[in-house]
């Protein structure tokens, strides 16, 4: 009988097993079957974490930028040169292509980019003789134990948004993955290791609720970080800003995809493809709505369903998939059911994708792209998150009612304009309520030297994912007023300085 591979935490620069006695499990999405089973952390076992990278702070805090930058720059080479191992770990646990696979580690490599200069990032400002011989300096200093609870979706790429500027920055990290697909981050954290990182600078704790309330509630983690569901981030906000803790929560989305008619309908038809069906639809930067501006829709329909049945659905190992399985058979089904409610609630199914299987993976999570026209705005299928391979298509009359339903939607994670015309364009990204904007770019994901993040109900919290407001984020301020007397001075004076 063949033993079954137990994924479990990172304490204090090991591996350290789970002692509570319980599991998730982590399954092949291609073929359906449990490979492997994830340990679920205890509050004595995130207390351990914890305590450990309270411990290393004492030091890392206080480490210099070189040293910090040195082994940043070692971890690099690391992940570069592993970058093809821990692709394959994505595509056995989540089941996304191995193309895209290796797109998610060369994108969070983009933050650790970041975090190698860190050094300028983190320069202070100095104003000089600002009054009599008084000199005012801001600079910026860790905040101590930071957490990190990220989501199935990117499993390598959204760890890498946060721990390395954390981290770089002079905190300590714990991290809590999705236990759907816990092995990427556990080997981020062994280079790490391997790059010279001390011991509880960097800590994984697998885990449900169970570890993610007790780091919310720790009174030694300073500030907490995610990227999930919306309703999620809101817990996750409320409940950490009541223990007094910073935080940025990332929800859901509903991405529109505005198509003016003077544009590319061959260019809007292929990005429409690649932004709503790759990586299976399950990513919060996805387009989920395509809005056909006049008398355009039908037309930039069926180019894209001309696309969509031409699409190679398959295992993530093959390299002739263009789009693998979801991550769960339950998610699987709830996003079929999306599909046949919009039929019943007045929507065009014009590609159903619904009871699509793969040969010799029948037990796997596969489902079939399905494109969904003249959607109603009162249907499910417009109204939530999908995050599934489903698209859907309303329709508009002008600009104006166009850019009117853009922003009446809860979410304004990320949208963008599919134009010819410049002075449109420059409009909408004006006059559009959402975080991240692409002009005939579909999924507008920022590098890594720019900030990631949405308004309205996509971002809970005050400040973006990194780039500058990453490092702010993991950084506190302070103000530093200097009067170094003259020798030739004299007297007491117990004023406050004064501008002469």
């Amino acid at each position: 009988m063949r033993t079954m591979k137990t994924i479990t935490h990172w304490i204090d620069g090991k591996p350290v097993e789970g002692t509570s006695g319980r599991f998730g499990p982590v399954y092949d999405p291609a073929t359906g079957a449990q490979e492997k089973q994830v340990a679920f952390a205890s509050v004595d076992e995130v207390d351990a974490a914890v305590a450990s990278a309270k411990a290393a702070f004492a030091s890392w805090g206080e480490s210099s930028l070189a040293k910090r930058t040195a082994i940043l720059f070692k971890y690099r080479e690391l992940l570069d040169a592993h970058r093809d191992e821990i692709a394959e770990l994505i595509t056995a646990e989540h089941g996304k292509v191995h193309s895209d696979a290796l797109g998610e580690v060369a994108r969070g490599m983009e933050i650790v980019e970041l975090a190698c200069g860190i050094s300028v990032q983190l320069k202070g400002e100095l104003s000089t003789q600002v009054s009599t011989r008084v000199d005012v300096a801001s600079i910026r200093q860790p905040l101590g134990v930071v957490a990190g609870i990220t989501p199935f979706n990117f499993p390598a790429m959204v760890p890498m948004w946060m721990f390395p500027l954390a981290i770089a920055c002079g905190n300590t990290f714990v991290l809590k993955p999705s236990e759907k697909d816990p092995s990427a981050s556990f080997r981020l954290a062994e280079l790490a290791t391997e790059a010279g990182l001390p011991e509880g600078v960097l800590n994984i704790v697998q885990g449900d609720k169970t570890a993610v309330d007790r780091l919310l509630e720790h009174p030694d983690v300073e500030a907490v970080s995610f990227v999930g569901s919306t309703p999620i981030a809101k817990y996750i906000q409320l409940k950490a800003v009541e223990h007094g803790k910073r935080v940025q929560a990332l929800g859901g989305a509903k991405n529109h995809m505005l198509v003016l008619p003077d544009a590319d309908l061959e260019l809007a038809a292929d990005q429409a493809i690649n932004a709503a069906y790759g990586s299976a639809g399950e990513r919060c930067m996805a387009v989920s709505v395509v809005v056909a501006v006049g008398d355009i829709g039908d037309e930039l329909v069926g180019k894209i369903a001309a696309r969509a049945k031409n699409l190679k659905i398959g295992p993530g190992n093959d390299p002739a998939s263009e789009m693998g399985p979801l991550i769960t058979r339950e998610h699987r089904d709830k996003v079929a059911s999306y599909v046949a409610s919009a039929a019943e609630q007045g929507a065009e199914v014009v590609v159903d994708g619904t009871g699509f299987s793969v040969d010799g993976h029948e037990d796997g999570f596969f489902l079939g792209v399905s494109l969904l026209d003249r959607v109603p705005l009162t249907a499910d299928a417009y109204r939530d998150e999908i995050f599934g391979p489903v698209l859907a298509v309303v329709r508009a009359e002008t600009y104006e009612e166009a850019i009117q339903l853009i922003n009446s939607s809860r979410w304004g994670n990320g949208t963008a304009i599919f134009t010819r015309d410049g002075g449109a364009a420059r409009r909408f990204q004006l006059e559009v309520k959402a975080g991240m904007v692409g002009v005939n770019v579909p999924i507008p994901v920022p590098v890594g030297y720019h900030s990631f993040g949405g308004w309205k109900d996509s971002l809970f919290g005050d400040l973006h994912i990194y780039g500058n407001d990453g490092i702010a984020f993991y950084t506190q301020g302070k103000v530093i007023t200097t009067r170094w007397p003259d020798p030739s001075d004299g007297g007491i004076n117990l004023g406050f300085p004064s501008n002469s």
